[in-house]
């Protein structure tokens, strides 16, 4: 085994990533610190391999994933083996390899995916997320590195190639559903404002009430890092409210799962006492009970155009930037009901001939 750059990091006092960028001959690194970094290579005899040297002219054939941070989250919703089996496809087609970059925070993300940048271990990027202001995106535009996103940007949106559905009209038409089949009070449960997916999905269904005439309260909107934790309050103090609603629009499948578990404990059964409409059409919501009325993404359509994209860039540099809207439908099934209509008799005023 050779000396890895981990040693020489060590060696030198410096971060791994440092010495990534020594090797890279990175402007931003100081002479001095360059200095250390060279001398403690040439004391371990270590030399960066050759494909990171005469990259300029040579594809690793392997494309670089990033997961959103805490990919041990990430992985447990069905939504990311899904897509990655369609980046999988095309990229196993074309032959490239795939290498899945994860980490705790944003800063471990952002450090990760600079390895894989200054050390060539890639020939381009697939962000399966997109938030706002994301310092990886930036470093990716900053080093003019070949990168694709599965969702919408923030900023810049035709100036980078994005993979996405309509997420807008997507919360839009789902959130009529419930409209038309009599409710009214309509709740939205989301994830992290952060991600423009959950933004999009939120818009739509905030247009569709707002065309329908109906209040979309505040206290209507809940938006948790729903997995676990705040879950279970929020959905209780939804139900507490003087009008709790009668429907929901949950961001995504897995949420969805976690809430009709909790409304059984709340002694509220899906869709008897309260409608569910979700996102993504993940394996699960088939199979969950009751079976989930969802958008269908097309999930793993939204892998192989993101590998298309990219396969593309990384052959031609010069590729224009591209907006692929991949279309969704939805699968009615059992977890919506239609809402009764009030019993009670409304007096209106007699009509004394005046119209």
């Amino acid at each position: 085994m050779g000396v890895t750059i981990k040693e020489v990091a060590k060696a030198a006092g410096v971060a791994p990533s440092t010495v990534s960028r020594v090797i890279a001959d990175h402007p931003r690194i100081s002479p001095a610190t360059k200095k250390r970094v060279k001398k403690a290579m040439k004391e371990m005899g270590y030399h960066p391999n050759a494909n990171a040297r005469n990259l300029a002219n040579r594809s690793t054939q392997s494309l670089g994933v990033v997961m959103p941070s805490s990919a041990d989250k990430a992985l447990q919703n069905p939504f990311f083996p899904e897509v990655l089996r369609g980046i999988s496809a095309v990229a196993h087609e074309l032959d490239y390899s795939i290498l899945l970059c994860t980490g705790e925070t944003d800063e471990q993300m952002l450090e990760a995916v600079e390895r894989m940048v200054y050390s060539n271990r890639t020939d381009g990027i697939i962000l399966l997320y997109s938030q706002v202001n994301d310092p990886i995106m930036a470093f990716l535009i900053e080093q003019n590195f070949p990168f694709v996103v599965v969702g919408k940007p923030s900023e810049r949106v035709d100036e980078i190639t994005h993979v996405d559905n309509d997420n807008v009209r997507a919360g839009k038409e789902i959130t009529n559903h419930l409209i038309e089949i009599g409710h009214e009070c309509i709740a939205f449960i989301g994830g992290s404002t952060d991600r423009i997916v959950t933004i999009d999905r939120m818009k739509g269904y905030e247009s569709a009430l707002e065309e329908a005439g109906l209040p979309y309260l505040d206290e209507y909107r809940i938006h948790t890092e729903f997995l676990k934790s705040g879950g279970r309050q929020a959905v209780h103090e939804l139900f507490s409210l003087p009008q709790p609603p009668t429907g929901l629009v949950i961001a995504d499948d897995l949420m969805s799962i976690g809430v009709v578990n909790m409304l059984e404990e709340l002694g509220m059964h899906v869709p008897e006492d309260i409608s569910i409409v979700s996102f993504n059409n993940v394996y699960l919501s088939e199979i969950t009970r009751p079976p989930l009325t969802t958008v269908d993404i097309h999930i793993h359509g939204l892998g192989s155009q993101a590998a298309k994209c990219l396969i593309e860039k990384v052959k031609n540099k010069e590729e224009p930037a591209k907006r692929i809207i991949v279309p969704f439908d939805i699968k009615y099934r059992s977890s919506t009901q239609e809402k009764e209509a009030p019993t009670e008799v409304l007096n209106y005023p007699p009509n004394n001939g005046h119209d």
